[in-house]
């Protein structure tokens, strides 16, 4: 599908089929969507669960309980689930991990290149845990680009979706003990295709947009 029409095609589905559930071919395709996405100097400071049962799903939604319940059958209904969640800490251990990872799969045609790359994304974490002292906000912003890049993904896909925010991440950190492993929730989307019936349609309920002479300026 040509991307102007993924664009017009996709939006926020709110009444998911529940008995429609993607094939393990586009399942697989899902998660390279997730691991092939950018962030900023390669940091992928990002981790994901994934749940595709009824136990995995009612796990997450522990976190649409009160408040947030709206959101409830979204994550029940749908066919899989991907919780984002984003580091707490970029430190020495792990950014020397991701140095060895793209080492290993040939990304540095020499120990120079190498060295500066691990020096500039140093710079870059200690510009924004020390000057700017917002790093876990920074890190956050790469995986709010992945998920941007996902929902862009699985539309291509003829996959449906919705991101949420509305999800109690306090619940969800404790459901999965994220914080331990060094993590924090920041919101999920569901996965797969819409309900006839669903509202938010575009056939029922048409997309709004600003012109592009309110947001865009040509130079």
């Amino acid at each position: 599908m040509e991307i102007t029409k993924v664009l017009g095609w996709r939006y926020s589905v709110k009444n998911f089929d529940p008995t429609k559930k993607i094939l393990a071919e586009d399942f697989e395709k899902v998660k390279k969507i997730l691991r092939m996405s950018p962030s900023s100097t390669n940091l992928q400071p990002w981790y994901f669960i994934i749940a595709n049962t009824d136990k995995g799903k009612k796990r997450i939604a522990k976190g649409t309980q009160g408040f947030f319940i709206f959101n409830e059958a979204k994550i029940l209904n749908a066919s899989h689930v991907v919780l984002f969640c984003s580091r707490i800490a970029a430190d020495e251990d792990y950014m020397e991990h991701l140095l060895e990872v793209e080492d290993k799969e040939g990304r540095y045609p020499n120990e120079e290149i190498k060295q500066t790359m691990n020096g500039a994304r140093k710079a870059f974490v200690n510009i924004h845990k020390s000057k700017s002292k917002d790093l876990q906000c920074w890190m956050e912003k790469q995986v709010y680009l992945n998920m941007g890049n996902f929902l862009l993904g699985v539309a291509a896909l003829g996959i449906d979706a919705c991101p949420m925010e509305g999800i109690d991440t306090k619940v969800i950190d404790d459901e999965f003990d994220l914080r331990q492993k060094g993590f924090t929730a920041i919101g999920a989307v569901s996965i797969g295709y819409r309900a006839d019936e669903d509202f938010n349609a575009t056939d029922k309920t048409p997309k709004s947009r600003l012109s592009e002479n309110e947001i865009i300026t040509l130079l």
